[in-house]
């Protein structure tokens, strides 16, 4: 009866162990989920097209911290695609780039190392790109940005 008693107690002790190791491990687990994945910076930054203004977020990654070092930045993006205005910068950034996926509408990635795009329309592609950031609320963002050519302005805020 004894060892049975012994046996139970050192069971529980088990699980008690078991039980609280879980929940560290869910928490590790958890944060695991997010290496590899992008986390915004504190600070947002302006997209100006026309008298249109939008706010965006940009990620914490290399590519999108040496973009900001050239804020303010007007440039003459060029229509791509029917979804997305693009510009050839002059200098080359860090890239970090990855399928593209699902695309989605204020995207704002680069492709290869010196070409910055902005997306106006979601769809999926298997094109790689380095995320650097996206536009808050794209709502209207197509219209701003219109057909052709467009002088966009990007600019801490």
């Amino acid at each position: 009866m004894k060892s049975l008693a012994t046996l139970i107690a050192i069971l529980f002790m088990f699980l008690g162990c078991t039980a609280s190791c879980r929940k560290d491990d869910d928490t590790i687990h958890a944060q695991n989920n997010h290496v590899g994945k992008i986390n915004p910076l504190t600070t947002k930054m302006k997209i100006t097209i026309g008298t249109t203004v939008f706010t965006a977020t940009l990620y914490d990654n290399p590519s999108a911290r040496a973009l900001s070092a050239n804020f303010p930045l007007t440039i003459n993006m060029a229509e791509l695609n029917n979804n997305e205005k693009y510009y050839d910068l002059p200098n080359s950034l860090p890239t970090n780039s990855s399928v593209g996926g699902n695309i989605k509408v204020g995207d704002l990635t680069l492709y290869g190392s010196n070409t910055l795009v902005l997306f106006y329309k979601s769809f999926n592609t298997s094109y790689r790109y380095t995320k650097l950031g996206y536009v808050d609320n794209p709502s209207g963002l197509a219209t701003a940005l219109g057909n052709g050519n467009v002088v966009v302005k990007f600019e801490n805020n």
